[in-house]
């Protein structure tokens, strides 16, 4: 069976972004539902999949990643409105038999996702 996970790095200080808060949606046009909120571990990952099982289906989801609070929590010194905030990633799952791994690479000023393993 299919299932969702992510993880998080942090480029500007080359480490796991631990404590990270993060949303799930499943968007079915303008509609949002949250499935799913939770933080990041000490490794910069979620605990258990996002979405494994009978609730791992296609279709159009959206990760929402905190970034910009975990930086000011650091005290890093990043000007208001901060440049990277809240990052919204929006993605479709086409096959509910596979591993779809979602990571997301960031800094207070870029960051960068690809389809993982």
């Amino acid at each position: 069976m299919g299932k969702l996970t992510t993880h998080v790095l942090d480029t500007a200080h080359g480490r796991p972004g631990a404590g990270i808060a993060l949303e799930l949606y499943r968007l079915d046009g303008d509609a949002r539902s949250l499935l799913k909120r939770t933080l990041t571990n000490d490794d910069g990952r979620c605990g258990e999949p996002l979405l494994e099982g009978d609730a791992f289906k296609t279709g159009e989801y959206e990760l929402v990643f905190h970034a910009g609070d975990y930086f000011a929590a650091a005290g890093v010194n990043v000007p208001q409105p901060r440049f990277v905030d809240r990052v919204v990633l929006r993605f479709g799952i086409a096959d509910a038999e596979a591993h779809y791994h979602v990571p997301l690479l960031v800094s207070p000023w870029a960051y960068s996702t690809y389809r993982g393993s």
